[in-house]
């Protein structure tokens, strides 16, 4: 029932499900307060932050002010950090046999050669990883075999044991190079991105058990939120969140628990990566959740991506390119935030080859804003739906069929 007096959003309840990301959530909070700040000066309007008034492991409360409408929000990050760590927490040889492994499962399935078709940009970020520690790795060979030969060079000085001194000094200095380039990760990023593709990899497409489980938290974690006093459930997917909440998503719709007099439930997926694990083999569960998710009038989707973000799969359309499409399919309404257009060519310049802090603009404030603005949707007194009921898709969208893998195993979607 809409209110009275015509104001659509009261009360809100967003879910923010991150990427493959280790770092503490506090940081989604600090963020959202400087941004929405940032852009409450410029676009005219006031947001503010509050302590939750709500469980959950980590969130805030929101009070927003705009078109002449006061909302509230709580914003409830859905925290898999913890499982993240721990896949990073391998050895040096560990990173370089899940190398070999990923690399693998991506070109001889031919997953990497169809990747190509859609986007380069995310195809590059994901062979970084792979030149940079092969890089890393003939480097520290290098200065080894050139201590080896130094002291093969000395051998008349040393004697006898210069091969054995020699073989050993080669051994420890290629041990400390490739460790002193992981300590320096921070800010090469190759050991990061490398487990965050074999993350996906490792089951061929499939969610390890320990992910599992917790999307099921998660999906009860929600649910709960359809008996609040709210208008509104925003689901919030970011990166390779943004498959995760496909998935947690379908769950919820398949198990009955969004009513149909309840509040509106809304999914905004951003700068997602969804066909690096669609394409895989043994996807079969996110597949079947596409298909599912596309067709269900339980929600409305809205996929904003943007070709300025080198790291994601920008305007493809991630059911019609895993090969899925359903005949009544019906969402995701695919369009760009358009970073070139809504961001200052002074602002662009400054961010154009930061890569990793322009797949999270999205969260962030635009300085020429247009119709995207991701404090209006989580703060604004719009539905996701009302808000871009009239927006047509992008005309340069990618919707064609590309990948080779497109079985479905509905059994294997909870």
């Amino acid at each position: 029932m809409e209110p009275l007096d015509g104001q659509e959003i009261r009360r809100r309840r967003v879910f923010y499900i991150p990427g493959y990301d280790p770092i503490h959530p506090r940081r989604y909070r600090e963020l959202y307060r400087k941004e929405g700040a940032a852009q409450a000066a410029i676009s005219g309007y006031e947001i503010g932050l509050k302590p939750k008034a709500t469980g959950g492991r980590y969130g805030w409360h929101v009070t927003g002010s705009m078109d002449g409408a006061d909302v509230e929000a709580d914003v409830e990050v859905l925290v898999w950090s913890d499982i993240v760590r721990d896949s990073m927490s391998t050895t040096i040889p560990a990173t370089y046999l899940q190398l070999v492994r990923t690399a693998w499962e991506y070109i001889a399935t031919g997953a990497l050669r169809r990747l190509m078709r859609l986007r380069k940009g995310p195809v590059i970020a994901a062979l970084y990883p792979v030149g940079m520690l092969l890089l890393q790795l003939l480097l520290a060979l290098f200065a080894g075999w050139a201590v080896f030969a130094l002291l093969l060079f000395a051998q008349p000085w040393i004697g006898v044991f210069a091969p054995l001194l020699g073989a050993g000094a080669w051994a420890t200095v290629a041990v400390w190079l490739l460790r002193r380039f992981k300590k320096k990760d921070g800010k090469l990023f190759a050991y990061y991105l490398m487990h965050d593709y074999a993350f996906s990899a490792q089951f061929r497409g499939a969610n390890p058990p320990e992910l599992e489980t917790r999307m099921a938290v998660f999906t009860d974690t929600i649910a709960e939120a359809f008996g609040a006093e709210v208008d509104e459930v925003l689901v919030v997917g970011h990166s390779s969140g943004a498959h995760l909440a496909v998935s947690i998503l379908a769950d919820l719709i398949r198990q009955g628990r969004v009513p149909a007099n309840g509040p509106r439930l809304a999914f905004l997926s951003l700068g997602q990566v969804v066909p690096m694990v669609s394409f895989l083999r043994e996807a079969h569960r996110l597949r079947a959740d596409l298909a599912y998710l596309s067709a269900r009038p339980e929600l409305t989707w809205v996929d904003v991506t943007a070709p300025g973000d080198g790291c994601a799969f920008a305007l493809c359309d991630p059911v019609a390119v895993s090969g899925v499409a359903p005949p009544d399919k019906r969402w995701p309404l695919v369009f760009s935030a358009q970073f070139t257009r809504s961001l200052s060519p002074a602002r662009w310049n400054e961010l154009r080859w930061r890569f990793f802090r322009l797949h999270f603009q999205y969260l962030c404030a635009f300085d020429r804003p247009l119709d995207y603005d991701y404090f209006r949707i989580t703060a604004g007194p719009l539905s996701l739906a009302s808000r871009y009921a009239d927006r047509p898709p992008s005309k340069s969208r990618i919707d064609a069929p590309v990948s080779k893998f497109v079985s479905q195993d509905v059994s294997r979607a909870s």
